[in-house]
């Protein structure tokens, strides 16, 4: 049984270690193309059981709005909430995971979320598994469209702090999911873009966390109680090919 468990860690160390360098550096086609960057806390450990854990990278959404808010397409949305792939969520949907997306693409699938199942997955030309590292995402815009916005949500599982805790209560305002949940909610960065100028390159913003437990896609300006989720990312950047 010793040797047994022994064999199964190290088997798990090396998965790791070889994901590492399984970046993913270019999704689609198209004249725009949204650079991420990973920050340093990139890949956070998840645990699967006793001391073993797995170098998990954030789920990750990118999608375009107009100048008003209103959803246009998604860019990107990463496989595991794109057709219910979880590991080890003991049934929980994660509604917690990316509810800024969730509820901006607007369509609210048969058990009343906003969430693609597994019967109805997101098709294969907007999803994947998630990258390793920075990597970048392209789109399409249409000729007509001038000006736009695009946005881009990163969260992490069981990535808890001491005010996002493990054991918060379902309808406290800290809670994320429970024990398998989110911890610290989503974060959200913007980058607005102006065609109109013929700039080539816009920089992105972090405009605030979304909602912890994912009831509702709005987009809480206050990270004062976030810690390690401000460093998923190092940065955001669009730029035109066109």
């Amino acid at each position: 049984m010793k040797q047994t468990i022994i064999s199964m860690a190290l088997a798990l160390a090396t998965l790791n270690c070889s994901g590492q360098s399984d970046t993913r550096s270019d999704f689609g086609a198209g004249n725009v193309m949204v650079s991420i960057e990973q920050g340093d806390a990139w890949l956070h450990d998840f645990p699967l059981f006793w001391f073993i854990k797995k170098k998990n990278a954030p789920q990750i959404a990118i999608w375009t709005e107009d100048l008003d808010g209103n959803f246009l397409f998604t860019i990107y949305v990463s496989e595991k909430l794109a057709k219910q792939s979880w590991m080890a969520a003991g049934g929980n949907r994660r509604k917690e995971s990316l509810p800024c997306w969730s509820f901006a693409q607007g369509r609210q699938y048969a058990d009343g979320l906003y969430l693609p199942t597994k019967d109805e997955p997101l098709p294969d030309a907007v999803t994947g598994a998630t990258p390793k590292g920075s990597f970048t995402a392209n789109a399409r815009m249409g000729e007509d469209i001038k000006q736009f916005i695009v946005k881009c949500e990163f969260n992490h599982s069981v990535n808890f702090n001491a005010y996002y805790p493990k054991d918060a209560k379902e309808g406290d305002s800290n809670y994320s999911g429970g024990k398998m949940g989110s911890g610290q909610p989503a974060i959200v960065y913007q980058v607005v873009v102006d065609l109109t100028n013929g700039q080539k390159e816009f920089g992105g913003e972090l405009i605030g966390h979304s909602s912890p437990d994912g009831s509702d896609g709005r987009i809480y300006s206050d990270i004062s109680r976030l810690t390690t989720a401000l460093n998923i990312v190092g940065g955001v950047t669009v730029y035109i090919n066109q």
